[in-house]
C-alpha cells in the first residue's frame, strides 16, 4: 500500500495558507486527508464579485508550482487532472469543496478514481472560490490560493 503526500504552500494570493495532504492506497481505491490553516474566511457573492469560499480542491495537471504571474499564480500546474476525459464534474481530480473555520480545514475522504501511483509528479491546487461541478473545463473555482506537488513518501 502506498502513501503520497503533498505540502500546501500559498501564493500571493494567501501567503499564510499551508498544510498537508496525504493520499493512502486503501482497498479499493484511495484515502485522501487533508489538513490546512490560514484559509480566507468566507464571503458571501456580492453583485457581478464570486464568493470567497468555501475553496474549491483539485488535483491538477502538472506538478509544476511556480508562482507566475503574481495576479493569478500557479497557471503552469495546468487544468483539472483528467485522465479519463470526462466532462467537469467527474474528473479523477475533482474533490470536495474546503470550508473555512477560523482559517482551518481538515476532510478525509475515499476515491476509487484513482491509485497512489497515478498521481505522482501531480499537483493539488486549492481554489479562491467553490467549484460549481458544471462549468466546462474547470468548474468556475476562481483564482489559485495555493499548491502543492504530490511525491511519494518514502
Amino acid at each position: 500500500m502506498a502513501t503520497a503526500f503533498a505540502i500546501i504552500q500559498g501564493g500571493p494570493l494567501a501567503p499564510s495558507l499551508s498544510g498537508i495532504v496525504y493520499f493512502t492506497d486503501v482497498q479499493g481505491g484511495v484515502q485522501v486527508c487533508v489538513s490546512v490553516r490560514g484559509l480566507p474566511e468566507y464571503k458571501p457573492a456580492a453583485g457581478n464579485q464570486a464568493p470567497i469560499g468555501p475553496h474549491g480542491f483539485h488535483i491538477h495537471q502538472f506538478g509544476n508550482c511556480e508562482v507566475g504571474d503574481p495576479d493569478d499564480p500557479f497557471k503552469a500546474a495546468g487544468d483539472h487532472w483528467n485522465p479519463d476525459n470526462q466532462p467537469h464534474g467527474n474528473h479523477a481530480g475533482d474533490f470536495p469543496v474546503l470550508f473555512s473555520n477560523n482559517g482551518r480545514a481538515f476532510i478525509c475522504f475515499f476515491t476509487n478514481r484513482f491509485r497512489v501511483r497515478d498521481i505522482i509528479g501531480k499537483a493539488v491546487i486549492i481554489h479562491q472560490n467553490p467549484d460549481d461541478y458544471r462549468s466546462q473545463p474547470s468548474g468556475n473555482a476562481g483564482k489559485r490560493l495555493a499548491c502543492g506537488v504530490i511525491r511519494l513518501m518514502r
